[in-house]
Formats: structure tokens, sequence, C-alpha cells
């Protein structure tokens, strides 16, 4: 697949500047949520989520970091 001209300059710019640029893009993105499609199976699946929540907690934060963690 070749880049476009823009594309290309979006990918001969520094690391740095490309994390800028997505969070730059994904801020603007934000600013208009309703702009952006959501998919019917998302909306299917956070009802399903919201139909029956747990009571609590299934795992508390510290559990989650420590399994996140890498095994040494």
């Amino acid at each position: 697949m070749a880049a476009t001209p823009l594309l290309q300059q979006i990918l001969d710019l520094p690391p740095a500047q490309r994390l800028q640029l997505v969070e730059d893009i994904w801020d603007s993105l934000a600013q208009s949520p309703t702009s952006v499609p959501v998919p019917s199976w998302h909306l299917e699946e956070l009802d399903r989520r919201l139909a029956d929540p747990a009571d609590e907690a299934t795992e508390t934060w510290h559990d989650v970091q420590q399994r996140l963690k890498p095994r040494r």
C-alpha cells in the first residue's frame, strides 16, 4: 500500500511529534462525540453489561496492577 503524500509527511515526523498529532486528533474527535459512529454491537454490549452489573468490583485496582505487572 503506497502512502499518500500527507501520510508520508506524518510518517517522516519524529515519534514525539507523531504522538502529539495523534493526541490532537483524538482531542478533536472528543469535541464532537456524536459525529463518531458507534457500531451497534458496541451499544448492545454496553446495554448487556449495564443490565446486569456486579454489586461490587470483582477486582481491586491493586489486584489489577499486580496481575498486569510483567512476570520476572
